[in-house]
């Protein structure tokens, strides 16, 4: 079994649990949570994407870091204060993508950065979650499986955009670690189809 970031989640929830119960307290909801974040994102990525000012890419980690919370909170209000629903499930998925998608495409605006390899960037990340999302269209769980997964994703973008902040410009052999990134998703693609395969047989 590959080991992903995403398997800290339980320890991570567990900590967040009392401010769940805070914002659920103050009347706050688990849509309006996914919305902000997929919010902030959209407009973190159009700021650094028009302006790509290397110091401004320390925002990156930052706000990843923040999203991940908000991620493991909205899931927490909706399964555990009553929260779940069908618009919720569809804003869970899509917005993941979206954020994704505006969170990555700043780093094309950078050297040593190829702007088709950050494309193929977002076209893999969003394939990896819809191959997981589909499982459940087959009668298998939403499959999680892989090396390379949101979260993994999310601490090399995070990392490198701390690093672009800190020593732009970057040399040229960091420019490869989005290619093996791409590979490392398109694994996590085939890993996932396969894992919902044999759930179902």
């Amino acid at each position: 079994m590959s080991f992903s970031i995403y398997h800290l989640k339980p320890a991570f929830q567990r900590l967040l649990r009392p401010v769940a119960a805070g914002l659920f307290r103050a009347g706050v909801t688990a849509n309006q949570v996914t919305l902000t974040a997929c919010g902030v994102s959209i407009a973190l990525g159009i700021g650094l994407y028009i302006a790509p000012v290397p110091g401004a890419f320390a925002l990156l980690p930052l706000w990843f870091f923040l999203r991940m919370a908000l991620n493991a909170l909205d899931g927490m209000l909706a399964r555990e204060f009553g929260q779940r629903s069908h618009l919720g499930a569809y804003l869970n998925e899509l917005t993941d993508v979206v954020s994704d998608a505006a969170l990555y495409l700043p780093l094309a605006r950078l050297a040593p950065f190829d702007p088709l390899w950050i494309g193929a960037l977002v076209l893999a990340a969003a394939l990896s979650e819809m191959a997981g999302i589909l499982g459940q269209s087959v009668g298998a769980s939403r499959r999680y499986d892989g090396p390379f997964g949101k979260s993994d994703r999310a601490v090399l973008i995070g990392t490198l955009g701390l690093a672009v902040a800190l020593w732009h410009p970057l040399p040229a052999w960091v420019g490869w670690l989005i290619p093996l990134a791409v590979g490392l998703t398109a694994v996590t693609v085939v890993q996932r189809v396969r894992k919902g395969l044999q759930e179902i047989r």
